[in-house]
């Protein structure tokens, strides 16, 4: 039987500013339900629904204090199930986060495990005595700023957290509470999803003896935590038999997958083989395009050689932007016109070999919107500002109508501004007009579709000088030559020689006879064998 998701494009949507139903400002699932044609006429094959659990929104959804329940901002349990009836519908599947890291500490959970050190559930989450001059435990650090402990009056003890304070670690070294999150899974499986995007599964297990992580030699350091390696409080191998229970409970349930969030300052240095294959995880997404400064002829070409060598028989799956990242168009920053930059970022994204998560907004070009520091809401970006991009600018509503009051997002001021240089590249201002962005993006998708060699098939890089990159897409009776002009300066390109070959979707490139192309910058081309 066919794998849905192996080489699925999976749309990922935040689901607090795709649409707005209800006149408050945030989105919510009703505004979803009603754009999910749009979703389906782009041509994805699934959609990846950021959390809507009941939370206290202190991490937007990510400090989960019912796993099974829809927070009230974002409607009832009815309307999600309205949402999965109608993407059924319409062929597309529904992938939803399953956070199993830590719960808020307004979880019951938390609230009986902080009550005594007697509870029923005492041993839920990670408690240690302090040392005997009264500091933390060891020397572990939050990936929000700070130590990743926090003293707890009521228990007398430290909890650990390696998120924000508000977001206890689960331990899931406790067999009960691998159940608890198991019957969790089986409630929104039963509910008919298709598939987890499983967050922060670095961080799913612990050293049971508490050592101190040591400190790490070079790298970018803005956060206390890039000064360790992340040896005792993250990719620990006893969250691997967890991770076999999971797929377990996948495997009960015909044609359901999970997409690994594999994370942390040392995610592009190492193997997620580990994590990966017929037991554990389906796929995992690669941070290397998340991480990176640039997206250079050789380092794509090293990144996927990197992930076929570390993953032999893995299946990868490529993301560009999210929730989590400054939006590729502005992070790297082509000197070209922005869209054309978009266009050649989404047709290299949709070139690769492997699944594929385009972030909502990816399709319109949007560039990182600006957020002033009064408006922020994301904790992080507050704490690094003004260091960083942060996360807020990746995150503004979606802008539906240029000429309507917030872009056709809300009647209302949405919680976080929309940028109104994003209104030029509203989605009616883009929709059949041909050689927009959000055009030649449903192009591509449409050629993914009809070219099965895009979806499955083998990659093959040619040596070509950069800033080229020249890449096949290869199954038997179907191949895609793929070139792309990486830099700012014109280029030319030549076919693989030995038969004539036919352009099926450009942008910037022109024929310069029957062997080669003349690439604009930020030019690309896909060709087939001329019939």
């Amino acid at each position: 039987m066919t794998e849905w998701w192996r080489g699925a494009v999976i749309y990922q949507v935040y689901p607090r500013s795709f649409a707005d139903s209800n006149g408050d400002g945030i989105g919510d699932l009703q505004g979803l339900q009603a754009r999910l044609d749009y979703i389906a006429a782009l041509g994805v094959d699934a959609i990846w629904i950021s959390p809507f659990f009941s939370s206290p929104m202190r991490d937007f959804g990510y400090d989960v204090a019912d796993f099974c329940a829809v927070d009230p901002m974002f409607g009832r349990l009815a309307d999600f199930d309205a949402v999965v009836r109608r993407a059924h519908e319409l062929g597309l599947k529904v992938v939803i986060d399953q956070v199993y890291s830590h719960s808020s500490d307004q979880h019951p959970w938390f609230a009986d495990s902080r009550s005594s050190r007697d509870s029923a559930r005492a041993d839920w989450y990670v408690w240690a005595d302090a040392k005997p001059d009264g500091s933390p435990p060891n020397n572990w650090q939050s990936l929000f700023l700070g130590p990743a402990w926090t003293w707890d009056a009521r228990r007398g003890q430290y909890y650990l957290h390696n998120f924000l304070r508000e977001q206890p670690d689960l331990n899931l070294l406790n067999p009960a509470v691998q159940d608890a999150l198991l019957e969790v899974a089986r409630f929104w499986l039963e509910r008919g999803v298709d598939g987890f995007r499983v967050d922060a599964v670095s961080h799913f297990t612990h050293d049971a003896e508490l050592r101190d992580n040591p400190s790490r030699d070079g790298g970018r350091r803005t956060r206390p935590v890039d000064f360790q390696t992340l040896r005792y409080n993250a990719d620990r191998p006893e969250t691997l038999a967890f991770l076999e229970r999971l797929r377990a409970v996948l495997d009960a349930y015909p044609q359901r997958f999970a997409l690994g969030e594999i994370g942390g300052p040392d995610s592009a240095e190492r193997s997620l083989a580990p994590y990966l294959g017929r037991e554990r995880l389906h796929t995992a997404y690669s941070f290397l395009f998340l991480h990176a400064d640039a997206p250079t002829p050789a380092f794509v070409r090293a990144a996927v050689e990197e992930w076929e060598r570390l993953h032999a028989g893995g299946w990868p799956t490529w993301v560009f932007s999210n929730h989590d990242a400054p939006r590729a168009v502005s992070r790297w920053g082509g000197s070209g016109p922005p869209d054309h930059y978009a266009k050649l970022l989404n047709a290299l994204l949709l070139a690769l070999r492997g699944s594929v998560c385009l972030y909502q907004g990816e399709e319109l070009g949007l560039p990182q919107a600006h957020v002033p520091f009064e408006r922020l809401r994301d904790p992080e970006a507050i704490a690094n500002w003004p260091q960083t991009l942060g996360r807020d600018g990746a995150r503004t509503p979606i802008p539906w109508h240029a000429e309507r009051v917030h872009g056709g997002f809300s009647e209302v001021e949405p919680w976080l501004p929309l940028d109104p240089a994003h209104l030029a590249m509203a989605v009616d201002r883009q929709l059949g007009v041909a050689g927009s962005v959000l055009e030649t993006t449903r192009q591509l998708l449409g050629l993914r579709r009809r070219h099965p060699a895009l979806v499955h098939g083998t990659i093959r890089f040619d040596d070509v000088a950069e800033p080229l990159l020249a890449f096949s897409r290869r199954l038997p009776g179907d191949e895609v030559y793929c070139v792309f002009n990486l830099g700012a300066a014109p280029r030319r390109a030549l076919f693989p020689a030995g038969q004539p070959w036919q352009v099926i979707a450009a942008r910037g490139a022109a024929h310069t006879g029957a062997d080669g192309l003349a690439l604009e910058p930020y030019g690309f081309a896909l060709a087939v064998p001329a019939p």
